[in-house]
């Protein structure tokens, strides 16, 4: 198979086993505020085969979105009362989202938590160790778990290709406007804790937690806000170097997810293009020797993935790849690389 096609074709395949399923999934969604809501309700409604959203809880009263026209307004109560609800996708603002995944959980319900989680760790372990005891799935809006050079990269790390891991490299930075400064210059970990979680769930996918993790702050506006950070996460044989910089007005193509190890090189740049580097000692995985360029194609929607994934775990066919552990590994995490711990 055409290595530009082969994991879209998986993902298409799994996409069609779902909507063979006779009965549709019920979901609901609390929460307009983050910046990913209108992403994530758009991404459940082209789902429609798999998923029936039974309405939407924004106390608010913000949802004006055209997204979410025609959806049923729900209390917060009411939702979690339903018992043919079986998932939901909170979307408050990071303030507010760890409580409500925690009534969530405690109502008997699978969630979908929208990065980061929550300003607390204990908040969040408690949360998440909740889940667990109970049975329940809590799926991180980390969507380059579902991009398809990420599941690449998580294939060649787990076969063996690149051999013993001995460096990362990777950057996820914009040029935020005033109200994206606004709005992040309140947070104790910044821009990194909000966006650079993203490639730091990433890291931890590939090389587990870290011995020790040395945060960097040179903040280049005046407004109070971490905008411009580094964080060095250090491994037995291996260090990992990420950047977050929101003063950055080539951000965006900037971003790159680069992983090198003893036996080859994989680089993902820009960070959600498809677009990869492989450069390998010896023949692996149905790739040649030396250097090729692929082009893995990135599906329109971004958040497909996480709610094609999330289906197949509510109806009990397979069980979430990163765990409480891992999710748990990963706040922490971000809040030293942020300079945001709290001990």
């Amino acid at each position: 198979m055409n290595r530009r096609h082969f994991i879209a074709t998986t993902a298409a395949l799994a996409a069609s086993s779902l909507q063979a399923s006779s009965q549709r999934l019920k979901i609901g969604q609390i929460g307009t505020q983050h910046a990913h809501a209108g992403g994530k309700m758009q991404s459940i409604r082209g789902l429609g085969d798999i998923w029936e959203v039974a309405g939407i809880v924004e106390p608010s009263g913000q949802a004006k979105s055209e997204v979410y026209a025609g959806l049923n307004r729900l209390t917060e109560a009411k939702l979690l009362a339903m018992p043919d609800v079986k998932a939901v996708a909170v979307e408050t603002a990071i303030e507010d989202s760890c409580a409500t995944a925690m009534r969530c959980i405690q109502a008997g319900k699978h969630i979908h938590l929208d990065k980061p989680g929550s300003l607390d760790h204990t908040t969040f372990k408690d949360m998440r160790l909740e889940a667990e005891k109970r049975g329940l799935t809590v799926q991180m809006g980390y969507m380059l778990r579902y991009n398809p050079a990420f599941e690449l990269l998580f294939k060649a790390v787990r076969e063996g290709w690149l051999g013993e891991i001995t460096e990362i490299d990777a950057a996820m930075g914009k040029l935020a406007d005033p109200k994206t400064r606004a709005q992040l210059a309140p947070l104790p970990g910044g821009g990194f804790f909000e966006l650079a979680c993203h490639v730091t769930d990433a890291v931890l996918t590939v090389m587990g937690s870290p011995k020790s993790v040395h945060a960097f702050s040179t903040p280049v506006g005046s407004d109070g806000m971490k905008d411009n950070q580094m964080a060095v996460l250090e491994y037995a044989k291996a260090t990992a170097v990420i950047r977050c910089n929101h003063a950055d007005p080539f951000g965006g193509p900037r971003r790159r997810f680069n992983v090198t190890g003893t036996e080859g090189t994989l680089e993902i740049l820009p960070l959600e293009s498809g677009r990869v580097n492989l450069s390998l000692n010896k023949a692996s995985g149905g790739f040649k020797k030396g250097t090729q360029s692929l082009f893995l194609e990135v599906p329109k929607d971004r958040y497909a993935g996480e709610f094609l994934d999330l289906a197949k775990i509510v109806r009990g066919e397979k069980k979430l790849a990163w765990d409480a552990k891992h999710d748990i590994d990963v706040h922490e995490t971000v809040l030293r690389a942020a300079g945001a711990w709290k001990p």
